[in-house]
């Protein structure tokens, strides 16, 4: 065990104690230099967005601050007072975080270490569906087809499938792959339909990197289903060309039916 000079400070702690805890605090303060340095070299290498990366250096210097504070207290000897103050004030800490902020804490570093998806993609989380804005430790923002950003907690996002629709089609360059249904009645045939997609879909092929295609999903006794596969190289694009497709078949699917041609 450590002895330490009879010679007190003005905070009551003798010489050597001043001098370990000066050495604790030399070390935490090296070490958190050195951990900021990398965290923010590896956000830059993984391209995180600059709140990913701070809440990922403020979470690190918690951490190095609490081993700090342990090794003084159980180390260096201090008063038995310190430990209460310290045990107090972190009981006070953990009293007022509640359960769930706790687990989305714990969810938004799984998120962030496992990176089913990332910043910009096109994802689909439980009914929630658009470009991903911003990944932080709390919270998932993600820009939806109608302009509204809804903030999704990170330990709900873990507790809904996940679905990242990027395509990688063999090449270099990312594609987004975002399918839709489309139902209609039984009045146009499936010959029909075929080409009533076909058509629409030539219109559009020279502003994809791919051809839409279709397939029929499901028939019953009221309506076919279909679902249709839209690829896309930047994720906003489905934003635009979904609804212009879609209102396109629906119009040529309309007049088909109102004027069935043989």
């Amino acid at each position: 065990m450590f002895e330490f000079l009879d010679v007190q400070t003005p905070l009551g702690l003798s010489v050597g104690q001043t001098l370990y805890v000066a050495a604790i605090a030399a070390v935490a303060f090296v070490l958190e230099r050195i951990v900021t340095r990398y965290l923010r070299r590896f956000g830059r290498r993984a391209h995180l967005a600059p709140s990913v990366c701070n809440n990922l250096v403020l979470t690190f210097r918690i951490l190095i601050l609490v081993g700090a504070a342990v090794s003084v207290i159980w180390v260096g000897g201090l008063p038995t007072e310190w430990f209460v103050a310290f045990s107090a004030l972190g009981g006070a800490a953990i009293g007022l975080a509640s359960t769930q902020t706790i687990g989305n804490f714990v969810a938004g570093l799984y998120l962030l270490a496992a990176r089913p998806f990332k910043v910009g993609d096109y994802v689909r989380l439980g009914t929630v569906e658009g470009v991903v804005q911003e990944i932080t430790i709390n919270y998932t923002k993600v820009l939806t087809i109608g302009n509204n950003v809804v903030s999704v907690a990170n330990l709900q996002i873990l507790q809904r499938d996940i679905t990242n629709c990027r395509y990688e089609d063999g090449g270099e360059m990312g594609v987004y792959c975002c399918t839709f249904e489309m139902g209609f009645d039984h009045s146009v045939s499936t010959e029909k339909m075929a080409q009533i997609f076909s058509e629409v879909f030539e219109r559009h092929r020279h502003k994809l990197p791919r051809p839409p295609s279709f397939m029929l999903l499901r028939s019953g006794g009221f309506e076919r289903v279909y679902v249709v596969y839209l690829y896309v190289e930047h994720p906003e694009d489905i934003f635009i060309l979904r609804p212009v497709i879609a209102e396109e078949v629906f119009k040529r699917w309309d007049q088909e039916r109102r004027n069935p041609k043989p």
